[in-house]
């Protein structure tokens, strides 16, 4: 054998031996991580910035301080629109958006790398094309998420947010759901579901839900989930996420098969930490 299958075959071995280290070496750090709690301040701290935090039961409580960790040593937070940041602001968005993961800590936000904060709502230039004409206009948001990162906040809400538990409305929650939508590829509401789960199933029962919100709209009945939920498939999953994490109890009576779903995606139950 000439020299240079061989040369390439060592080259091949060294990549991959570097690949499987700097893996092994990153779980190591995760996992260091996720062994790390709050102080007893920091604690004291989120849970009157944010009072779901203390209800949840404690080996739940260690968990999100475990994510938390990870999230703010991977992820970072910068300000936007003179906005300076510091590590209380930092926890407590963490804290919301980690929230999500603490039933299935193994999802992760894999492709997002920054988080930046405006101090309020901001305006952000949409395009939009008819044909060959391409227009620009201004849209006031509360946030934003996108596929490959950044994530944007408005900073007085998601502090609202967290402080008000119960209120169907938590910006962090619903632009998070968005990253969690992005992982497969596309935002159409349908994330990666976890094997137990049915994808026939979850259309099916979306489906109707999504439906159902549209009619109620049309008819001026009242509805428990936000109409800004009807806007598309995508904005409703983020919708329907708030609403579970702020108003299990409400969402499981009302609608049950939805509640089901979204427990069984996330794998727990906020209407027990009530």
């Amino acid at each position: 054998m000439s020299s240079g299958p061989i040369i390439l075959l060592a080259i091949l071995a060294l990549a991959a031996g570097a690949w499987f280290i700097r893996r092994e070496m990153k779980q190591r750090k995760r996992a260091r991580l996720r062994a790390m709690r709050l102080s007893s301040e920091a604690r004291a701290a989120l849970a009157g910035e944010m009072p779901v935090y203390a209800r949840l039961p404690e080996d739940k409580r260690d968990l999100l301080d475990g994510l938390i960790h990870q999230f703010l040593a991977e992820i970072k937070i910068y300000g936007a629109g003179g906005l300076e940041v510091i590590d209380e602001m930092k926890r407590l968005v963490a804290g919301q958006a980690c929230l999500l993961l603490i039933g299935r800590p193994e999802r992760w936000y894999r492709s997002l790398k920054t988080v930046h904060l405006y101090p309020a709502g901001y305006e952000s230039r949409i395009q939009e094309r008819e044909g060959y004409v391409v227009t620009e206009r201004s849209q006031g948001r509360l946030g934003e998420s996108w596929r490959y990162g950044p994530v944007i906040l408005s900073w007085r809400d998601a502090a609202a947010g967290a402080a008000d538990p119960s209120d169907g409305r938590n910006v962090v929650y619903h632009e998070f759901a968005h990253q969690l939508d992005h992982e497969t590829g596309v935002v159409d509401g349908a994330p990666l579901l976890d094997r137990s789960q049915s994808a026939v199933k979850w259309a099916q029962v979306m489906r109707a839900a999504y439906d159902k919100l549209r009619a109620d709209i049309a008819a001026g009945r009242e509805t428990l989930i936000n109409p800004y939920g009807a806007t598309s498939p995508a904005e409703f999953f983020a919708v329907v996420t708030e609403h579970f994490f702020e108003q299990p109890k409400a969402m499981r009576a009302v609608l049950p098969a939805l509640f089901a779903e979204l427990r069984d995606y996330f794998n727990v139950d906020p209407s027990a930490w009530a």
